[in-house]
């Protein structure tokens, strides 16, 4: 990995570099609707109907929040308020970086151009991105390319609109489901896995891991 020079390191921005805190969100909003031995499996539910929703054709993100909101709430049985969702969809602006991310983040950025591909609205994604500190390239979302990751369509956007091929780049990212098993069937070879916790490391899918940003420096030489 040492001796790899991409053309760009592109990122997954929201639980790689971003502070994602949807399932914290959920807890402090519905802590009083839903049971206290209910919740994780609340949570649980809403990750997996957010996931169900950018399966399908694109539409904005605001719906994607309210669909899997509303589902989450039917299969535990309580009332869905139209506000329940508009909550979550703008709190996402307001988070900040994991406190590993900004100073290796900038050292990386002085040696190899910075992308994101995210799966944010335009209207949501550049507060987050201001809030790493770091210069970027460019910054894609699942708005201009009319497709949410995991589906392939934004990785192809993506590698369109830089000009480069799979092999030009090296994809760095928090979620296999999300974002790794997608780039390994693309035939992006060069992948970096953030092992924040969140999904069991998979080694088919062939990739370097490291436990936060603070390792990607090592891995690039830097």
């Amino acid at each position: 990995m040492s001796q790899l020079r991409p053309k760009f390191i592109t990122f997954d921005c929201y639980g790689t570099l971003t502070r994602f805190r949807m399932g914290e969100l959920a807890r402090e909003h519905f802590a009083g609707r839903v049971p206290g031995d209910r919740m994780e499996q609340f949570v649980k539910d809403f990750t997996a109907y957010r996931l169900d929703e950018v399966l399908g054709a694109w539409k904005p993100y605001s719906e994607v929040l309210a669909n899997a909101v509303r589902r989450t709430c039917a299969r535990h049985e309580i009332a869905f308020r139209d506000e329940d969702s508009r909550l979550f969809y703008d709190a996402v602006p307001s988070w900040g970086p994991h406190a590993d991310v900004p100073e290796p983040l900038k050292r990386v950025a002085k040696e190899f151009p910075l992308v994101i591909l995210s799966n944010a609205a335009d209207e949501q994604i550049h507060s987050n991105v201001e809030k790493l500190e770091a210069p970027f390239h460019a910054v894609f979302t699942a708005e201009q390319a009319k497709s949410y990751k995991p589906r392939l369509r934004g990785f192809e956007y993506m590698l369109d609109k830089l000009g480069c091929r799979p092999d030009d780049v090296l994809h760095v990212s928090a979620s296999l489901r999300y974002d790794l098993m997608s780039a390994h069937d693309l035939g992006i070879r060069d992948k970096v896995y953030v092992n924040r916790g969140y999904e069991p490391s998979t080694p088919y899918y062939g990739y370097q891991e490291i436990e936060d940003i603070g390792g990607l420096p090592g891995l690039l030489g830097l």
